[in-house]
């Protein structure tokens, strides 16, 4: 009996078990050990580091700091992220029918592209997970005030930022690819998500946002999952040896791999690539790769915010 223990022996602060585990996690960049100790609300005077709101917890302050550290994550999230896919084939096929009907054509049905409103169901998505979350509606940017400085070139506009205090907390990148054309615009989308990640690191290292934490960087991929994206592509390299995963890879093998080396290369802290179809038998959507989830996008979108928020900056 605990406090039994406790009431019969002077200067006793707290009495509890101690429950102690371990292990090893396996992560992209090498093996890493674990180790977790437990117990309860005594074992906060076991330690000789100071109390942090929301690592120790007693029975009445448990309910309050474990909401102010908790990621919520929408209970109907797969619900919307279906919403958004069909908002983007909505919005696409709009376009091109108001293109049409105008009597303008973009080359390769580029409607898809010069649109710009096609991705907005992702971007009020994301916005909808961030307020939940805590974070205040004011610090959220998502139509206009969008430019960020850069290092290369004065500034690029991104598709959605959360600035709390002139400090500048997240920003991220939507783009979406649709067919007949693959070729060329993959080579566009792949140049400027590198030269976007390129810029504004360095203009972050250079303190052109001046001395705070790390940005979390995020890109948001969806591509049209057809014959197309899937046939197999030739690669040419009449001088060296293009690297293996290339050979003979689809333009959706291609994105794929490059959304992982951006994540693997930490160019961005978090990367979804969607593939979605729309037939006359419905709309399909897909993530390729678990680590590349609309869900892990969130999930370490969050990580990011919600500790800042938290700490009442």
């Amino acid at each position: 009996d605990f406090d039994a223990i406790a009431a019969q022996i002077d200067h006793i602060k707290g009495v509890t078990p101690q429950y102690g585990t371990w292990g090893t996690a396996e992560g992209p960049k090498g093996d890493y050990d674990i180790n977790m100790s437990g117990g309860t609300v005594g074992l906060q005077f076991i330690s000789s580091d100071p109390i942090i709101k929301g690592k120790y917890f007693n029975n009445n302050k448990a309910e309050e700091d474990v909401k102010m550290n908790t990621i919520v994550i929408p209970r109907d999230l797969n619900d919307r992220i279906a919403s958004a896919v069909e908002f983007f084939w909505a919005t696409r096929s709009g376009q091109i029918i108001r293109q049409n009907q105008a009597g303008t054509h973009d080359q390769g049905n580029r409607g898809a592209v010069t649109g710009g409103k096609q991705l907005d169901g992702f971007v009020k998505l994301i916005k909808e997970v961030l307020v939940l979350n805590g974070v205040p509606e004011r610090c959220i940017f998502i139509d206009t005030d969008l430019e960020l400085p850069g290092y290369f070139r004065p500034n690029k506009k991104w598709d959605l930022l959360v600035v709390d205090n002139n400090e500048l907390i997240i920003a991220v990148e939507f783009k979406s690819q649709v067919g007949p054309s693959f070729g060329n615009n993959f080579n566009n989308r792949t140049e400027e998500a590198m030269g976007s990640a390129l810029d504004i690191w360095t203009a972050y290292r250079e303190g052109v946002f001046g001395i705070q934490r790390a940005p979390w960087l995020g890109y948001f991929m969806v591509l049209e999952d057809c014959q197309k994206s899937n046939e197999p592509v030739r690669v040419r390299s009449p001088h060296f040896p293009v690297l293996l995963e290339f050979i003979d890879a689809s333009y959706k093998e291609r994105y794929e791999i490059f959304c992982n080396k951006l994540l693997l290369e930490r160019q961005y802290s978090a990367v979804c690539f969607t593939t979605t179809s729309s037939t006359d038998d419905g709309i399909y959507y897909n993530f390729p790769k678990k680590e590349l989830s609309c869900g892990e996008f969130i999930a370490s979108m969050l990580g990011a915010a919600v500790p800042h928020f938290s700490r009442g900056f």
